[in-house]
């Protein structure tokens, strides 16, 4: 696996936001158990003050979750990275379901690893800036939709791995049936107080394998548009 490779603008800045800044981040990440190469290096690569308030630039390569408006966040690099590694773990996927564009961020750092990342987001505003990362990004891999992400993205399907960037008390069934046979999906679930990441890997035949991830919190999985 090979990460795609950005425009040189995407290399800019300075102090805090500097590529050192970036280094050090991919360092953290390794340190914190993150084993796949190729998701440490679209870390290191992506710049994350781009997905980000500039008020909030200082910040962006801390480790942590981030305000991005409409009370939404983008989310720990460590966060972002984990379920990344876990959905590439058994191969790679040719097309990748996002629900919750959010910032966008994870959908880059996706875009830069898969072939076609498709993305779906709820909050038409946090939509459009998303739109105009991807596109100073130069990432023609990318196709949105704003939309409930409660209902998938079935005209598009069916897809290799599905990620959710929200919680809810259980994967949404039109989700669920948008994963193919032996698709991968990787999901906070649980309540405010109290999620947890798994990952569901079909078996073939109509079932489900999974596994408990850890502990994580997420922004809750809200149906409809805004």
């Amino acid at each position: 696996m090979n990460v795609h490779p950005l425009p040189p603008s995407a290399f800019k800045g300075e102090g805090l936001t500097s590529q050192r800044a970036r280094d050090r981040l991919a360092r953290l990440l390794k340190e914190a158990g993150i084993r796949n190469p190729d998701v440490v290096e679209a870390i290191r690569t992506i710049p994350r003050h781009h997905f980000i308030d500039q008020a909030l630039h200082s910040r962006a390569y801390e480790n942590t979750a981030l305000p991005i408006g409409h009370g939404q966040t983008i989310s720990q690099p460590w966060v972002v990275a984990r379920m990344t590694e876990a959905l590439l773990e058994f191969g790679m996927p040719q097309k990748v379901l996002e629900i919750g564009t959010g910032s966008g961020y994870q959908a880059v750092v996706l875009a830069t690893l898969v072939p076609q990342v498709y993305t779906v987001e709820r909050i038409e505003e946090l939509l459009r800036q998303a739109r105009r990362r991807f596109r100073q990004l130069g990432l023609a891999n990318i196709r949105s939709r704003h939309d409930d992400g409660k209902l998938g993205w079935a005209d598009e399907g069916p897809f290799d791995a599905i990620i959710l960037t929200a919680a809810g008390d259980a994967i949404p069934t039109p989700i669920l049936d948008q994963l193919t046979p032996t698709g991968v999906l990787v999901a906070p679930v649980g309540s405010p107080s109290s999620q947890t990441l798994v990952r569901l890997r079909g078996d073939g035949e109509g079932d489900f394998i999974q596994e408990e991830l850890g502990a994580v919190s997420f922004v809750p999985l809200l149906g409809g548009i805004g």
